[in-house]
């Protein structure tokens, strides 16, 4: 009788979970150096792989240009050879930073002599679901190894090449180290009902992670039995103050904009005070609509800029583009900047280009 794919999955997963779940109580009695030098083998054989890798992505990147996805989406995709070294540097970086389990954070004696710790421990086994960036793969495992973590890795269809790539590099990599190679677990199939498998495997996983779009993590923290560490989405903002530097703010707004857009810090929402709009706005928005940003802007914006700038919507104001689009208004001062910041932000990345201190730190005071 042949077997479902679902019920491969429901055989799957709890397995994967099992064995990460063994695999962590080993990695909980490593010693710090043990874990670097495990790191660093991973760093090496993500290097000598670069060429599997970078292959592997090429298949993700043909099946989404068949599939007519867009510029950003295809962007957080892209793994060139510059980004395959860019992968063990990463997990090299990680390597070199302090150990962080052992370090005692907080200790008292109580009025009858017993003393009381607060000790950095191991969290177990952490699972993340993310989507797109294949680069997750490998950071998320060298971050959770380093903290004496096993990780169950569940990256998205649209990159599922690379990652089974990125993560067969990284557990050979431990192969010859003192930590056993299970503490890295990638779900390897596309299926979306092992994402729901994943989520009720609460006897072997301690935490979840979602990383990704808003209707991911909404989805993840709705259906799993397992405490989630969630952030919905990134709309960030900056603020181009009364006494801004033209050039500064240009320069600021457009890498925020468009050198990532498909990142969660992007820039989604343009803030500048209505008297420095006139002699700004028109540079910024000249600078962004020739690297092909579609402008959305309020009626004062419209005003100023013409037909350049569409008609912006209140949607617009809580979007969450993570593609070559910005909303842009026009405010009266500093205060209705950050009134609209507190309506509508996420609490994610926000800023204030300005030359005046006291500005700088109202903004800084005032922004949650």
């Amino acid at each position: 009788m042949a077997v479902s794919a679902a019920t491969s999955v429901e055989l799957l997963i709890p397995d994967l979970a099992r064995r990460a779940r063994t695999a962590s109580r080993k990695l909980a009695t490593t010693t710090g150096e043990q874990r670097r030098v495990a790191l660093e083998a991973m760093a090496d054989v993500l290097s000598e792989a670069a060429d599997q890798i970078v292959a592997a992505n090429a298949l993700d990147l043909s099946a989404a240009d068949a599939a007519g996805v867009g510029a950003a989406m295809r962007d957080r995709l892209l793994m060139d050879h510059g980004g395959g070294a860019k992968l063990a540097d990463a997990v090299r970086e990680i390597a070199d930073q302090p150990d962080p389990l052992g370090e005692v954070t907080d200790e008292l004696v109580r009025p009858n002599g017993l003393a009381v710790s607060r000790v950095r421990i191991p969290l177990g086994v952490v699972a993340m679901i993310y989507e797109s960036r294949p680069n997750v793969t490998a950071d998320a495992a060298a971050l959770c190894l380093k903290a004496g973590n096993a990780s169950i890795l569940r990256g998205g269809k649209e990159a599922i090449n690379s990652n089974r790539a990125i993560a067969a590099a990284l557990r050979a990599g431990l192969e010859s180290t003192d930590v056993p190679a299970d503490v890295i677990q990638l779900i390897p199939v596309a299926d979306r009902a092992a994402v729901d498998v994943l989520l009720e495997q609460d006897e072997y996983i301690d935490l979840v992670i979602p990383r990704g779009g808003e209707g991911l993590i909404r989805a993840v923290t709705e259906k799993s039995r397992i405490p989630v560490l969630q952030h919905y989405k990134g709309v960030c903002h900056i603020y181009v103050d009364a006494s801004a530097d033209a050039q500064m703010a240009t320069d600021i707004v457009s890498n925020a904009k468009v050198q990532r857009p498909g990142v969660c810090n992007a820039l989604e929402t343009l803030l500048v005070h209505q008297s420095a709009a006139p002699d700004l706005l028109p540079g910024i928005a000249n600078a962004l609509t020739e690297s092909g940003v579609e402008l959305r802007g309020c009626a004062r914006t419209r005003e100023l800029l013409g037909e350049v700038v569409v008609p912006a919507s209140e949607a617009d104001w809580d979007a969450e583009y993570l593609d070559l689009i910005l909303a842009v208004r026009i405010v009266d001062d500093l205060a209705a900047a950050i009134e609209h910041i507190d309506n509508h932000s996420s609490s994610h990345t926000e800023a204030i280009v300005t030359s005046d201190d006291a500005s700088a730190q109202a903004f800084v005071s005032a922004v949650q």
